[in-house]
C-alpha cells in the first residue's frame, strides 16, 4: 500500500504541476464561467427573452429606436395594420403603390422583406438574402391566416369575432406525472452520455500514455527494483482518473455556479440543461465515474501492452471501436428506455454507465436492479484493474512490436500454469 501511495502522490503531482494541464483546465473553466455571464453585459433578450434594462445617452437611445422596414403592397385590400404591428412589433411598415418598389426595396437593401399581398389567400415575398433563422415569412403567414378569416366574414356576413372566440378558447389541462417524464430528463441523458464518453476518450488515451511513457524511456527497469508493477499501474491509472475528474469537475463546476448567480439574467431558459435532478445527478455519479474507472485500467492494460507511446493509438484501436459502439448504442437506446435492448445494456459493465443512469432518469426500475447492476460494475472494475495489473508485470520487461490482447491473456494463462506446476 505505502508504494501504491507513492507512486499515486508522484503521478498527481506531474499532472497537477504541468502547466499545460492546468492552464487548459483553468481556461475552458473561466471561458465556460463568463459565457453565462454574458446576459450581464450584452443584451441577449432575443434570445433569452430577459430584457437588460441599460442606460444609454440620448443619441445611442434615437439609434435603437430605428426599425428595420419592411414593405408591402396589398393589391386585395385586406390587410390590417394594427395586426401586422402586433405580429411584427420590432418592424417599420412601409406601403407603396407598385411591386417594383417592394422589389427595388429589398435590391437596395433598403427594407428587410417585403411582401405583395395579390389576393386574401395569396402573396409574393421578397427577402434579399435568406437565412436559417429566417421567420418573416413564417410570421406573415399567420397574420395572413387572420387577414383571410376576416375578409371571408366579411363576405358572408359572419361576427369574426365570435369565431375568433371559438378558435382562441383556451384548454386547461392538469399533468399528472405518476412516474418520470421522459420528455424532460431525455436531454439530461443525452448530455451526460456524451460527457462520459469525453471523459473516457480523453482521459483514458491519457493513461494509457502515461503508463508507456516509462518503458518507452526504460525507466522501468530502475522503477520494478523499487516497486511492484501491481502499484505502478494502480497509481498511474487512479492517479490519471483523479487527475481527469478533477479538470472535469472543475470546469462543470464552474459552470453550475456561473449559471446560478446568472440564473435570472437567463430567465430559466438553460434549467433543463443545467438544473439536473437529485436522483439523476446520483445515478450518474454512480454508474458513469464507475463506468470511467472501469475503461481507464482498461485504457492502462492497452498501455501496458506497447513499448512505444506512438504505438498506444494502435492497442486501443479495438477498445476505442467498442467505446464508440456503446456511445452510438446508448444515444439511440433513450427513444427506447424501456425496451430489452436497453435492459440488457444496463447490466453490462462495458455500457451500464450510460444505460442504467438513463433507465433510472427516464423509466421504472426496480431496486433490486440498480444494486445488482452497480455491483458487477465494481467486480468488473477490480477484475480489469487485476488483469491490467497482470498484463503490466508481464510485459515490464518486454519491448519491440506492441503485444496484442488475446496474446497476452494466453501468455497469462501459460505463466499461471506454470506457477502451479512450480509449487
Amino acid at each position: 500500500m505505502r508504494k501504491f501511495l507513492i507512486i499515486l502522490e508522484s503521478e498527481l503531482k506531474e499532472y497537477l504541476s504541468a502547466k499545460g494541464f492546468m492552464i487548459f483546465t483553468i481556461l475552458i473553466a473561466v471561458i465556460g464561467a463568463g459565457l453565462l455571464c454574458l446576459p450581464r453585459f450584452i443584451d441577449l433578450s432575443d434570445f433569452t427573452g430577459v430584457q437588460v434594462v441599460v442606460k444609454k445617452d440620448k443619441d445611442e437611445t434615437s439609434k435603437d429606436e430605428e426599425k428595420d422596414k419592411l414593405y408591402l403592397l396589398d393589391e386585395a385590400n385586406v390587410t390590417n395594420e394594427t395586426i401586422l404591428e402586433t405580429y411584427f412589433p420590432e418592424y417599420e411598415w412601409i406601403s407603396v403603390a407598385e411591386a417594383k418598389e417592394v422589389e427595388q426595396a429589398v435590391k437596395k437593401q433598403e427594407a428587410e422583406a417585403g411582401f405583395v399581398v395579390k389576393a386574401p389567400n395569396n402573396y409574393t415575398y421578397y427577402v434579399y438574402n435568406r437565412g436559417l433563422d429566417d421567420e418573416l415569412g413564417e410570421t406573415f403567414d399567420e397574420a395572413m391566416q387572420v387577414f383571410y378569416r376576416q375578409y371571408y366574414c366579411s363576405e358572408n356576413a359572419l361576427s369574426y369575432e365570435e369565431i375568433e372566440q371559438m378558435y382562441g378558447t383556451e384548454i386547461l389541462v392538469e399533468e399528472q406525472i405518476l412516474n418520470k417524464d421522459t420528455r424532460e430528463n431525455y436531454f439530461y441523458c443525452y448530455i451526460f452520455i456524451i460527457l462520459i464518453f469525453m471523459m473516457i476518450v480523453m482521459y483514458g488515451q491519457m493513461i494509457a500514455v502515461s503508463v508507456t511513457t516509462e518503458k518507452s524511456n526504460r525507466a522501468i527497469e530502475v522503477l520494478v527494483t523499487s516497486t511492484t508493477p501491481n502499484s505502478l499501474l494502480f497509481g498511474k491509472v487512479i492517479a490519471g482518473a483523479i487527475g481527469g475528474l478533477l479538470q472535469f469537475g472543475l470546469v462543470i463546476g464552474s459552470v453550475l455556479v456561473s449559471y446560478q448567480i446568472n440564473r435570472e439574467a437567463w430567465g430559466g431558459m438553460l434549467d433543463f440543461f443545467l438544473q439536473v435532478p437529485s436522483e439523476v445527478l446520483s445515478a450518474f455519479v454512480l454508474f458513469g465515474m464507475g463506468g470511467y474507472l472501469f475503461y481507464a485500467f482498461i485504457y492502462g492494460a492497452a498501455g501496458a501492452l506497447v513499448s512505444k507511446t506512438e504505438d498506444v493509438s494502435k492497442s486501443s484501436s479495438g477498445l476505442m471501436t467498442v467505446i464508440m459502439f456503446v456511445y452510438i448504442i446508448s444515444l439511440v437506446q433513450l427513444n427506447n428506455i424501456e425496451g430489452i435492448v436497453a435492459k440488457v445494456l444496463s447490466f453490462l459493465p462495458i455500457s451500464s454507465y450510460s444505460t442504467m443512469f438513463a433507465r433510472i432518469a427516464m423509466g421504472t426500475v426496480q431496486t433490486w436492479e440498480v444494486v445488482v447492476s452497480f455491483i458487477i460494475l465494481v467486480i468488473s472494475i477490480f477484475g480489469a484493474g487485476w488483469i491490467g495489473a497482470k498484463i503490466y508485470r508481464m510485459g515490464t520487461l518486454r519491448y519491440g512490436n506492441p503485444i496484442k490482447f488475446k496474446t497476452a491473456l494466453k501468455s497469462l494463462k501459460h505463466m499461471k500454469q506454470e506457477e502451479k506446476i512450480a509449487k
